[in-house]
């Protein structure tokens, strides 16, 4: 019975000690083989060669590398997700402890498995065909999208992002940019006209800091895609938007909004090239992408 564990060394959370702690847990469950990870996409390589023949799969990262892994994933090998990032909103919303040590432990002797769905984008490769990157929990196009690139060009320190204080300070650097109005920018394929869209697996959709951002309150890891997409905020409508989806999470949409739930697919067509984002990483810039649901895609352990 072959049992892996892929770190990503870089990610914000994770230390020489923490994977010697987070080894000693999961090795209380049976035999344990590491794998670390040297470049951006490569737990995507190492999981596609070891879900073939492991009894289970460990990835301890952040959310970037929770993504790539998953998207190395195939056949009916369970997946345990050990919190090593900065945020963990995965972990977070699958109700794990937002602690490596803790997880692990969780995690070595948990019987328990919950089968999800995942978020696909499909993209134009540029040759006439398409290329599709599986998600876990958000995906992004427009400003949310923008913000992560905006973050990111602030570069990482040993290979780490900046915290939640520089997504603060972006996002109102963008907004003020903006003149706090976001203007239609592109269609949903019809739904109409939206100033941004987001696409969600679960709720939260992310968090800031401690508090959970229920952008997408219906979505459920066991369902399809629930999508959200203001159509036009003006400097009043922005602060309806943000008690919308931080302080009122039971309501399942707002005036001037689009709300899917459970969909399986949808179509963006953007007005001019637009960023995108996958789980808060930048994809780069999108003309149109399809978003699908895949239903009942992973096993994971809880």
């Amino acid at each position: 019975m072959r049992r892996v564990l892929i770190v990503n060394p870089a990610a914000s959370g994770v230390t020489r000690e923490r994977i010697a702690a987070v080894k000693g847990e999961l090795e209380a469950g049976g035999p344990l083989e590491t794998l670390e990870t040297e470049r951006a996409g490569q737990a995507t390589e190492l999981a596609a060669e070891v879900c073939g023949n492991a009894s289970a799969v460990y990835v301890f990262a952040g959310d970037g590398g929770f993504n790539e892994a998953v998207n190395g994933m195939r056949g009916p090998v369970p997946i345990g997700f050990i919190p090593g990032g900065a945020s963990n909103v995965l972990v977070r919303a699958l109700g794990l402890p937002n602690d490596a040590v803790a997880t692990a432990r969780r995690l070595a002797g948990a019987a328990r498995e919950r089968v999800i769905s995942l978020g696909v984008v499909e993209l134009p490769d540029g040759a006439g065909s398409t290329t599709r990157r599986r998600f876990t929990f958000c995906a992004g196009v427009g400003l949310d999208a923008e913000l992560v690139r905006a973050v990111d060009s602030r570069g990482r320190r040993e290979g780490k992002r900046p915290g939640d204080l520089a997504f603060v300070r972006e996002l109102g650097r963008l907004l003020s940019a903006r003149r706090w109005r976001l203007q239609p920018v592109l269609e949903v394929e019809g739904h109409g006209r939206a100033a941004l869209a987001i696409a969600a697996n679960c709720d939260p959709y992310t968090y800031a800091g401690p508090f959970p951002v229920h952008a997408a309150p219906r979505a459920r890891f066991e369902l399809g895609l629930d999508l959200v997409a203001p159509v036009e905020v003006g400097a009043a409508g922005l602060g309806r938007l943000l008690w919308w989806v931080l302080a009122h999470p039971a309501h399942p949409g707002a005036d001037g909004v689009v709300y899917l739930h459970d969909a399986d697919r949808v179509r963006i067509r953007c007005d001019m090239p637009l960023p995108l984002q996958v789980d808060g990483e930048d994809l780069g810039d999108v003309e149109q992408v399809v978003l699908e649901a895949e239903r009942a895609a992973l096993r994971v352990i809880v």
